[in-house]
């Protein structure tokens, strides 16, 4: 099956700052995750996981009924346990955006 990927505008406003060759990187893991998006280390849920690069963390959120991925942060280690208490307080407003996009 393949799934769908979206980020969120705020991740993509942060990649636009990346240097090219981490931007080639992440596009890279977006077709994987296209593929399988299963690849990375799982967090606290089965559908919130992330995928390394380097020093940096890729955090995505996969909905099994929408065949869709949400990609919404990049981060480091030092900012890692802030960055997923964020997205799992916020996981209603994701699960919002992505039923907008879908409806659109």
């Amino acid at each position: 099956m393949v799934y769908a990927v979206f980020a969120t505008e705020n991740l993509k406003k942060e990649l636009s700052k990346l240097s090219q060759q981490t931007q080639t990187k992440i596009t890279k893991i977006f077709l994987q995750l296209k593929e399988n998006p299963y690849v990375g280390d799982s967090l606290k849920y089965k559908f919130f996981r992330e995928k390394r690069i380097k020093e940096k963390r890729l955090y995505y959120l996969i909905y099994e009924n929408l065949s869709a991925v949400l990609v919404v942060a990049i981060g480091g280690k030092k900012t890692q346990q802030k960055t997923i208490n964020h997205i799992i307080y916020y996981l209603s407003e994701y699960k919002k955006y992505m039923e907008n996009l879908f409806k659109k």
